[in-house]
This record gives C-alpha cells, structure tokens and sequence, in this order.
C-alpha cells in the first residue's frame, strides 16, 4: 500500500484518504487508487452489479462487507419486480453479501444503523452513498462496475479531490433544520459548485448538529457535484451508534490542530432561515417567504435525505390535534422499519394519519418516480435530494424541495408557508432518547454458502459485449443537448421504465426520451456504425444509474463531446467504452449542429500518445480540438471497450 508519514497537520479528508490509498499521490487532480472496505448497492443498480460479478466469474466478495438493498423498485405490479428481487436474494446468497429485502427500508438510512464505522470506506452503486460521510466515513457513489470491481477486491479509482473546509458556527434557530443548511449550500455554490471537491464540516456549530442532521446533509452534498462529504466522528457520532446498540464501532477520527484546507466556507447556522429550491433544480434556492402563499397540491415527508426519526417525529407534533388542508395530499414514506415502528410506539404515527396523512411503504417511493407523483401543473413540496424535471412522474412537474418543517406547516395552510409564520411553538424532539432497535429482517451471508446458480426470472438478460473503439470515427451527431442534463433526462427512471433494468435491450428504447421520444430510433439505425452525442456544462449529473452510460453504448454512442461532466456520469461513460471528450475551445460547441457528421481521424493514436483529438465537422468544413482528462489505465479501458473486457482480460492472463 502506497503509504507516505505526513509531515503537517491533516483534516479528515486527508486521513480517510491517507488511509485507504494503494497508488498514486495526494495531489489534486492526480489519479489515486482507494481500497474500499465497503459496499452498498440497491435493487435499481444492483441486478446489473450482480450480472456483471457474474461475469467476472466472482465467487465470494473481498471487501469486509457488501450490502444488497431492495428498496427502489417495490411496485409489484407484474412478475418483473419481485423476480429481480429473488434474482438478488440469490446473488446475495451466492456471493456473500448481507440483504435487506422490501419493506426494510431505504438504503442510506438503514447502512448508517446496521453497517457504518467510522473511518471505513464505502462505495455504493448510488450517487447518495456519500450520506455516510456524517459517521465519519469516506463514503461516495459510484457506477454499478466502479462497485463490482471494488467487490471483486480491486481499488476505486478517481482523482484527487480538493478538500473545501466549511466552518460552522451558531446554533439553529426555531423552524430551520438541517435540510435548510444544504439548501444554503446550494443557494451560494449551485450545482456545478463541488465538483472535483469533497466537502469537510468543522466548526463549534457542529456540536448542535445529531448524526441524522448530517445525515442530511451529506446525502444531498451529491446535488453539488462533490465527490464526498465528511464528518468528524466525534461525540455525536458515539451517541449514534450507542443508540443503534453498536456503540463498539465508534472510532474518533477528527482533524488536527493546525489543519488546513484547500477552499474555504463559513456559516452561521443562527442566521439561517427557511429555504425552498424551485422547480425544476436543486440549485434555484430562495427564502420560504419569497414564494409564500403559492397553492399547493402536495406535501410529501421522508427521502434519504430526510430519512431520521425526527424528521418524521416533528410533522407528528406540528399536526397533533390539526387536520391537513383540503385538496393537500400529506404524503408521509417511512425510511426505515425501524423509523416506523418507532413512530408507531411513540403514537406519531396515529397523529399524523388522524390529521389526515396518507401513509406508504417504507422504500424510495415518489423519490424515484414510484407513485405518488403530483397533479398536472400543481406545486408539491418534498423534503427529498433532487427535483429534475419529470423525475416525479409527470411531465412539466412543479417539485420544490424543502424541510419537514416547512413542507408541513404548508400542508396545513394548503399554500407555501414559512413554518415561523405558524401560530404555534416549535416542537422539540429529543433525538438522544433510546428506541426500539431493528435488526430482524436484514439477512447475513451464509454461513456455508452454496455456490449455485442464481435465480433469472424472464426479464433478466445477460449483459451486452461490446467492441473496442475504432481507430478513427466518421458518424452523425445524434443529439445536442444543453447545460446540466442529468442522468434521469438520459435513462428516465419511474414505474414503467426502471422495472427493465435488467433487460438492456429493452430499457434501452427508453434512451433520451424526455429529450427527443425519436432518439432511440434513429440511434438503432446506427447502431453498428456509432454515433456521437455533444453536451454542455456538467453533462450526467444526478443519479449515480449505468444504465445513462450503458444504453447510450449499446445503441451504438462511441463518443460523448460536452463542455465538462459530472463525475460519476464520467467514470460510467469511461467504464462502458465510451469516448468522453471536451470542448478546449468551448464556444465550438455552438459551431456543431444537431446531425451534423463529424470526423475524428486517428482518434485512438491521439490517445496512445496524449495529444488532443481533432474532429472536422463534414458539413462546414471547420476542425475542432478535443480533449480529455483520461488516466492511462482508463485510455487502456476505453480502447478495449470498457472495464469489463479489461478486467476479462487481466483475468484470464
């Protein structure tokens, strides 16, 4: 293991990496390779993780544990679904890896109860797998092969990040809660803000923040391009795991005197108030009062990005003896067994169904677009991580995200409401309390397991094989798209589409539907010839899915031309034998048309030898430079077609 004795003082970032580091240096912007010790994956990811260790022939995980979640894709409404949940009950059995099957919970929530240790690493198959970071753990998201990989025992992969420091001071003042502090985040850095950065909290005000409060906001952290956030474990980590009965994990891992960091932040948490991301961006942040008294349709509790007990414990208290306003559906989803059983035996939950609340089932639900989705052009107010356009489930949807305080002062009202307007004292939770833990339903690798086939209902394919890059690339820009599409805009998600994951051909037909429904026929023409797809600013953001990588891929996508990319969208892009390239001159971006044919000659030589790609557009003659932030290891990926061939290769050597 690449170690070095460190001469100066170092924040958390820095130990969490130091410690975990096999290859390449600290230094921003360099590849390293990061030893996981921990996996997450969930069912809306996982069935492809599966297939693909699979492939590679695994038969028992590496790391010190891998968890499997069901807690997506829970609409039974035809055999597909709970197929796919044997199909991972089976993996899991095959290959060693702990379940957690449908009804247990959400996967960030229910990983930080059973499974978080302090100064461990994670990596998940979820691009909200960083909300572990609030335990003090080097947690981040990446594509499903980024993790089979890291399960089969090899490093993760990714440049170094810069490490922002974000001072906290103060205390927070009644009706503002954590979701306020990430909303805040946003507001001053928006959505491009924290790429190539992980974000490190510190400060006096972390003494007023719980490990559930960090909880959120490290898990929306990921709506800033960061690469991770972290916390310092400390006493309110302690308390956490003394709660959950696992108080033995607790390692203190905080910065050292002296330690500095690369970018600075401070907030007051005392001079903060509600806030309000608008449609359709977790970025448009403004003040609750600057929209108030708009009508709403929806009010909707829970997410993993609110998923504690008192996320839920407070609405309980703000209607106890109130009905909801007419025409508002309170929509309450329960993150865990365990957060809903304790509702039920603190009478919370009685509080909020006597108000009038509709109750679901534990899992990610309207999140992903699994129900619930709101009326034509009607507002609904979610305390979840993201509100891209459609990802609820209607077109042209009007999802604002904001605080359990605030999504259900305005469910009483049955418009916008800052929750200090409310004629009522601000309930108080005592988070410190002890509860009913649950442990019962997530199952642990066998004892003795049976190295069997698994079981594939009729839904489940095995995974495409795809060629190497060609030498040089003559082929018709598909599609143009603009600044900041996301992985939902390019694989939707949803109740009609995700129960596909299995089936690449299948799913595949859905491709860029929410950009242009006549995409993915006129890329099946080119399938076997390639086609190319030119981006904007922070190309792939969101969703940690594949599938936004693979299906472009099996629909024939050589090459990807944006402006820059989201991080994880990157990685996928690299890891499926996709070419992604920038613009070095970005205003040529607005030199390329839609079905223009472009010509990259001796693409895979410009490669080898590090220089830029050249591409001449065949319509007006004109050339452009292209590059690339590529490590040789990923250019020897990209020109074998992907990791998953390289890792064949390498295996079979």
């Amino acid at each position: 293991m690449a170690k070095s004795n460190p001469t100066k003082p170092q924040n958390v970032a820095q130990k969490l990496i130091e410690a975990h580091r096999v290859s390449g240096k600290m230094k921003a912007g360099q590849e390293i390779g990061l030893r996981i010790d921990q996996t997450l994956t969930q069912d809306a990811t996982g069935t492809l993780v599966m297939l693909e260790l699979e492939a590679m022939g695994l038969d028992q995980v590496k790391t010190e544990l891998s968890a499997q979640y069901v807690d997506h894709n829970l609409i039974q409404a035809d055999n597909r679904n709970p197929d796919d949940h044997l199909f991972l009950r089976s993996a899991c059995q095959r290959h060693g890896i702990w379940f957690s099957p449908a009804g247990s919970g959400v996967s960030h929530p229910v990983h930080m109860e059973r499974f978080g240790k302090p100064g461990k690493s994670l990596l998940g198959s979820d691009s909200h797998t960083c909300a572990a970071g609030s335990l003090g753990m080097l947690a981040m998201g990446a594509g499903g092969l980024a993790v089979a990989m890291a399960m089969c025992g090899e490093p993760y992969y990714l440049n170094m990040p810069k490490v922002m420091g974000i001072k906290l001071t103060g205390k927070l003042p009644d009706w503002v809660s954590a979701k306020d502090v990430i909303l805040e985040m946003l507001r001053r850095h928006g959505v491009k803000g924290g790429a190539g950065k992980i974000f490190e909290y510190y400060g006096p005000g972390l003494k007023h923040l719980s490990a559930m409060d960090r909880h959120v906001i490290a898990n929306m952290g990921q709506e800033l391009g960061h690469t991770a956030t972290v916390f310092p474990a400390d006493e309110a980590v302690r308390r956490f795991l003394r709660q959950q009965q696992r108080e033995a994990d607790f390692v203190k891992i905080q910065a050292d005197a002296g330690a500095t960091y690369d970018e600075h932040d401070e907030i007051d948490l005392g001079s903060l108030q509600p806030l309000i991301a608008l449609p359709s961006s977790p970025g448009k942040v403004v003040p609750v009062r600057e929209v108030a008294g708009e009508p709403i349709y929806q009010a909707y509790i829970g997410s993993s990005a609110n998923p504690g007990l008192r996320d839920f414990a407070v609405p309980a208290m703000m209607v106890r003896g109130r009905q909801i306003s007419e025409g508002v559906s309170f929509d309450i989803n329960p993150t865990s067994r365990q957060v809903l059983e304790n509702l039920t035996d603190l009478g919370h939950l009685s509080d909020l169904l006597k108000a009038g609340a509709r109750l679901h089932q534990t899992g990610c639900n309207g999140c992903i677009g699994m129900g619930q989705a709101p009326a034509t052009d009607q507002i609904s107010l979610r305390t979840v991580p993201r509100n891209f356009p459609g990802r609820s489930g209607t077109e042209e949807d009007k999802v604002c995200l904001c605080s359990p305080e605030t999504a259900t002062a305005s469910a009483l009202t049955g418009v916008i409401t800052d929750p200090r307007d409310l004629d009522m004292a601000c309930p108080r939770f005592d988070e410190s309390r002890s509860f009913y833990v649950e442990d019962r339903n997530i199952r642990p690798p066998a004892a003795h397991p049976e190295l069997k086939m698994v079981e594939k209902g009729p839904n489940i394919s095995t995974l495409p094989e795809f060629e190497g890059l060609p030498e040089s690339l003559e082929a018709p820009v598909l599609l143009k798209v603009g600044d900041d599409v996301s992985t939902d805009e390019i694989l939707p998600a949803g109740s009609n589409i995700l129960p596909y994951r299995s089936n690449i051909p299948k799913i595949s037909e859905f491709t860029f539907t929410r950009i242009d429904p006549s995409y993915p026929q006129r890329a099946s023409q080119h399938q076997d010839t390639g086609s190319i797809v030119v981006g904007g600013e922070n190309y792939g953001q969101g969703s940690s899915r594949e599938h936004a990588a693979l299906t472009p891929r099996y629909l024939g996508v050589r090459v990807v031309i944006a402006k820059n990319y989201a991080r994880i969208h990157w990685q996928n892009l690299c890891n499926f034998g996709i070419l992604p390239l920038q613009f070095a001159n970005p205003e040529d971006y607005d030199r390329i048309n839609q079905d223009d044919e472009l010509l990259l000659e001796d693409m895979v030589e410009a490669l080898k030898s590090g220089n830029p790609v050249r591409a001449k557009n065949n319509r007006s003659g004109e050339t452009y430079e292209l590059t690339y932030d590529l490590s040789d290891r990923q250019v020897r990926m990209i020109l074998k077609g992907g990791l998953l061939n390289m890792m064949r290769e390498e295996l079979a050597s």
